[in-house]
């Protein structure tokens, strides 16, 4: 089989087109990066579904923790807790065991049992939390002349929200955010040991790259090869937020834009 027939047969199979069945011997390179950059697809899907709709979530968090009435506050101050107290893996795990308890209970809840829903939740949910603290340490940044110019000029409510706090508070969390966002997508690895099983084999990048060890007792290969792949995603990523910031800092002197600053972690 050509390296060209091979890529028309897998290079989309984590989204269920192409060859169903996997290699069963004769393990080339080619086969190797064409089925690990296709369980990248399912590593897109998870990071980027979860950071769009973790921002919503953790803006309504920043809000809300940031509110003077405890009935906003105290709910989104004991969400950031416990998202950023319990590790990401256990997390996982709990919700797994969670949503098979409910599928008991009614059929509505059968999707959250599989990788594609139920891991994208509990994903959400932790970003969300994260997110949500760094938009409320932004919230708490704002220099009190800005608050203060826009009280003269008679803004109040959600004026003064959109037109002062809003853009402000993205723009001081903006550098901090973008690393959340890094480490949402590099997490989406977790997804294989999370119990959340794939669907019809449709596995992300982890997936293809242990099924490739396995079979040839090198793991020096397909690791490597998905470490390119999350390096890449990691660039593009960078890039993105980097040009969202650039615009984010456009009305400000050269001198006082925030540059974006990479600190990677180590454990979460």
């Amino acid at each position: 089989m050509s390296c060209l027939q091979t890529i028309a047969d897998y290079s989309l199979r984590s989204i269920g087109i192409g060859e169903r069945l996997l290699p069963r011997s004769d393990f080339t390179l080619c086969q190797q990066f064409t089925l690990i950059g296709s369980g990248m697809l399912q590593n897109i899907y998870f990071g980027t579904l979860a950071l769009i709709a973790g921002f919503v979530l953790a803006v309504l968090l920043a809000v809300g923790k940031n509110s003077a009435n405890p009935l906003f506050r105290k709910p989104a101050e004991w969400v950031i807790f416990i998202f950023r107290g319990s590790p990401l893996f256990i997390q996982f795990f709990f919700a797994y065991f969670l949503f098979l308890s409910l599928k008991g209970v009614s059929g509505f809840f059968d999707p959250l049992t599989s990788a594609w829903a139920g891991a994208l939740v509990v994903l959400l949910l932790n970003t969300a939390a994260y997110s949500g603290e760094i938009f409320y340490g932004a919230l708490q940044s704002i220099p009190k002349g800005d608050l203060e110019a826009a009280d003269a000029y008679g803004l109040t409510g959600w004026p003064r929200f959109k037109r002062v706090v809003w853009p402000t508070m993205l723009r001081l969390a903006w550098p901090a955010y973008t690393n959340e966002a890094i480490f949402l997508f590099q997490s989406t690895a977790l997804v294989y040991f999370s119990g959340f099983p794939a669907f019809k084999q449709m596995g992300d990048a982890l997936y293809y790259a242990n099924y490739f060890a396995d079979k040839t007792f090198n793991p020096f290969v397909p690791y490597p090869i998905l470490a390119m792949y999350f390096i890449i995603l990691t660039l593009i990523v960078i890039s993105i937020f980097g040009f969202i910031n650039k615009l984010l800092n456009q009305h400000l002197p050269q001198n006082k834009r925030q540059k974006i600053k990479l600190r990677p972690r180590l454990i979460r």
